[in-house]
């Protein structure tokens, strides 16, 4: 049996931004760090958070195995996927799901999470 070794990236005491295992990549959830901004904004500080960590990672966007979007207010679900299609990479759109859904902060209009291969 392998036992390939776990990376975790950015660990605190709750959490790890993200963790690296066998070739895939495992992203917390991402929400804006400023929560002050519309949906647009806020969809496009945590679609480059998730740029900024499969970069890390030595991954990009092109390879996402899946993504789940959660959104308090589905009203917003128009706006978010506009940013969203122009982040993807064509004919590399990963499987997703979109979920109506509280958030920890009740400022935050979106949170993503991610896996990927490396």
């Amino acid at each position: 049996m392998s036992n390939a070794m776990i990376q975790r990236f950015d660990v605190g005491p709750r959490m790890s931004e993200m963790a690296v295992h066998n070739g895939t990549v495992y992203l917390a959830g991402q929400v804006a760090e400023d929560a002050s901004a519309d949906i647009t904004g806020q969809t496009q500080q945590v679609l480059a958070a998730i740029d900024a960590l499969l970069a890390r990672a030595g991954s990009d966007r092109s390879k996402i195995l899946r993504a789940e979007i959660f959104l308090p207010d589905m009203t917003d679900f128009a706006a978010m996927n506009a940013v969203w299609e122009a982040w993807v990479v064509a004919g590399h759109t990963p499987p997703r799901a979109t979920v109506q859904a509280s958030l920890a902060k009740p400022e935050w209009k979106i949170e993503i999470v991610v896996t990927s291969a490396v």
